[in-house]
């Protein structure tokens, strides 16, 4: 079965092959390619081959699938390394940090005295009964 490829997307030229990478894992449905601006050393981005621009898009099954391969090759990052930990991390949309509209899910080594930040200030004063409320009904519909 063909592929969905979007003509001017960054990400589905580096699958085809018109864009050189540095491919370290790949399948039927996947490319693995060490990230150009990595965080860390070992930095990998997973892409499904087949075009969604973020999670709203990618069908069930991709969905599926992609963290299975994230975690192959969190296993081989480690292996590999010998990382203290890993961070797996998806992005949607512009607010999100979303730049390339392909969605990709990045897989990143960590070390406990490296000086990568991904964190976000805590949330004091949350309706947690409102909010627990208005997403089940969401998730119902």
């Amino acid at each position: 079965m063909g592929k969905n490829y979007k003509e001017d997307c960054i990400f589905c030229k580096i699958i085809k092959g018109e864009i050189p990478s540095k491919t370290v894992y790949e399948d039927d449905d996947f490319k693995a390619i060490l990230d150009i601006s990595p965080a860390a050393i070992g930095h990998v981005i997973i892409l499904p081959k087949n075009h969604a621009a973020d999670i709203y898009e990618i069908s069930d099954e991709d969905a599926g699938k992609i963290l299975v391969v994230a975690k192959k090759i969190a296993t081989a990052i480690k292996s590999y390394l010998g990382c203290d930990g890993v961070n797996i991390l998806q992005n949607n949309g512009e607010a999100a940090g979303q730049t390339v509209f392909h969605l990709h899910v990045h897989v990143i080594p960590r070390y406990n005295d490296d000086d990568v930040n991904i964190g976000w200030n805590h949330k004091q004063d949350v309706d947690f009964d409102k909010v627990c409320e208005d997403l089940q009904q969401a998730l119902q519909s």
